[in-house]
């Protein structure tokens, strides 16, 4: 959303999401953002997806692989992982506390979210984007 699209967002109904090294903000009113058929409604993917931010997920979304795997910072507000989701997180690299499936993790209500793409599993070449962008990341 530019500048001039912008309008006032309730704070109540404000979700802002930070994606990390990156530094990117993004913000829409809850329950209103367009499902883009990628990872499940309101999925950290499918924010992702919706204003631009890369986050690799090469089985498109549907819980078949850990390329979306991210840190979660703050968990509350956030879907709980379902078993489908714990038994994939098994095979994921450098599992943390805080690790979800960026497919599987979905926003469950207004607030403010801080997740990080860890730099190993930023692949900036498989969907076409440019290597330029992991430069220095």
């Amino acid at each position: 959303m530019s500048d001039t699209e912008k309008k006032e967002i309730p704070p109540e109904k404000l979700v802002r999401v930070t994606f990390m090294p990156e530094g990117k903000t993004v913000e829409f009113e809850f329950g209103t953002m367009p499902y883009e058929h990628h990872g499940k409604p309101m999925s950290f993917l499918d924010v992702a997806e919706n204003f631009g931010v890369f986050l690799d997920h090469a089985c498109g979304g549907v819980c078949a692989c850990t390329t979306c795997h991210l840190w979660i910072k703050d968990q509350e507000g956030i879907s709980p992982a379902d078993d489908d989701e714990l038994d994939r997180m098994d095979m994921a690299a450098d599992q943390q506390l805080d690790s979800r499936l960026g497919c599987q993790a979905v926003i469950t209500k207004p607030g403010n979210y801080v997740v990080e793409i860890p730099k190993w599993n930023r692949n900036y070449t498989s969907e076409g984007k440019p290597l330029a962008m992991a430069e220095g990341k």
